[in-house]
């Protein structure tokens, strides 16, 4: 088992910023070469929806095409353990959402059903 647990959401101007962290303990599943950490959203009745991911092999990172060039996904490894940070630039009011931390041995990194482990979200609010 994967325990994933984020922190860092909080109530932020339009045009600010914000770091979301999580941290990834138990199993590791980090040699796999398709491994993969990654943020998902879901705003009030809406579908969640993929952010931004990092394959740990190669360290490639994806991101959704509506916060491209404003959020940035970084990680690592530490003892036992890995971390997963997601940087938040001018951030928007249709960035308000509960965002999740994710990982697993995936063959795409945009499907939220291929993952098998999730964090419990961390509320992320935009206001004007």
């Amino acid at each position: 088992q994967v325990q994933l647990v984020e922190s860092g959401g909080g109530l932020v101007q339009a045009g600010g910023s914000l770091r979301l962290s999580c941290a990834a303990s138990g199993r590791t599943f980090s040699t796999f070469s398709n491994y993969a950490m990654g943020w998902f959203r879901q705003a009030p009745g809406k579908e969640r929806e993929f952010v931004a991911a990092l394959r740990w092999s190669g360290r490639t990172t994806y991101y959704a095409d509506s916060v491209k060039d404003r959020f940035t996904i970084s990680g690592g490894n530490a003892k036992n353990s890995q971390y997963l940070y997601l940087q938040m630039n001018n951030l928007k009011l249709e960035d308000t959402a509960v965002y999740y931390c994710a990982a697993g041995v995936v063959a795409d990194v945009y499907t939220d059903s291929l993952y098998d482990y999730w964090g419990q979200g961390t509320q992320v609010t935009v206001s004007s």
